[in-house]
């Protein structure tokens, strides 16, 4: 991705059809740029930091919970002139296997990707938190299950919900990698627009009309999905109470809590967490019978 600064690669598995790694890149705006191709069909997750990504399907800005896309054989390039570093959860397909995916559950020959990025709208947080607990360790079964409901999903979206790219402004770049950092940061506190748009000296209309623009979704949008997909994390990981994780991201009680929750991940927060503490029983119990 850049000359000076390689990303550090951990292959978390591989399968003949696919594999998933996770990619840590420590560049910065120093770093020389140089394009790359993509061997595979991409599909990988950003968990944390921002960057530009630029490939033949369109160019923008990378944030934590949106998916870059990339077609096999494809040239691209990743630059991070306004930020330091990120760290994404890289699914490589097969183009058959795409293409098996797009036939069955999009309705769609087309196993090829016709925007390159897409964007950490609230309908992704349930995927998002099952490609993050995929990095984990899961038995075999669970993990292949969880990466290939997540390409579905994808190639389902990208298929039905198709934006023209759009190449944001070089500025506009730059002062919304600075909210993404500034606002996953504060997850849990109670932001308001006018805070954020202070972030880049923007009118509130002004920055919302960028924030979109350059991200696909709106700031709302993209704090819900976040803060979603965290709570949706520590209720797998943690023994934190419902109540305790609500308020921890930004949730002013456990009522809009359960909404929101139920309404993006399709369960209540308790009905979630029992049913991957199931399966995180039953692992246990496999691997001591073992």
């Amino acid at each position: 991705m850049v000359a000076n600064a390689p990303p550090k690669l951990r292959v978390i598995a591989r399968e003949s059809q696919w594999s998933l790694t996770e990619y840590v890149c420590s560049a910065g705006p120093h770093d020389r740029t140089f394009e790359e191709r993509h061997d595979r069909v991409l599909i990988a997750l950003v968990t944390s930091g921002t960057f530009r990504y630029r490939t033949d399907t369109g160019e923008g800005i990378l944030y934590p919970g949106a998916f870059l896309l990339g077609n096999a054989g494809s040239c691209y390039e990743c630059g991070h002139e306004h930020s330091h570093g990120d760290r994404c959860l890289a699914l490589h397909l097969d183009p058959e296997l795409v293409g098996e995916i797009a036939s069955s559950s999009a309705a769609s020959n087309h196993s090829h990707f016709r925007t390159a990025i897409l964007p950490a709208v609230p309908d992704l947080a349930s995927i998002t938190a099952s490609i993050q607990q995929s990095s984990k360790s899961l038995t075999k079964l669970a993990l292949e299950e969880a990466v290939l409901t997540a390409a579905e999903t994808v190639v389902r979206i990208v298929a039905t919900n198709h934006i023209p790219p759009r190449k944001p402004k070089p500025a506009a770049t730059r002062r919304m990698a600075t909210v993404f950092n500034y606002i996953d940061a504060r997850l849990g506190s109670d932001l308001s627009l006018a805070e954020l748009s202070a972030q880049v000296a923007m009118s509130k209309y002004h920055f919302i009309r960028t924030f979109k623009h350059t991200s696909g979704i709106t700031p709302h949008q993209y704090i819900l999905s976040r803060r979603i997909g965290t709570a949706a994390t520590a209720l797998r990981a943690t023994k934190k109470t419902v109540a305790s994780i609500a308020l921890d991201y930004g949730f002013g009680d456990l009522s809009t809590f359960n909404h929101y929750f139920r309404r993006v991940m399709g369960t209540t927060p308790t009905a979630y967490r029992l049913r991957y503490t199931s399966i995180n029983d039953l692992k246990q119990r496999f691997s001591i019978d073992r």
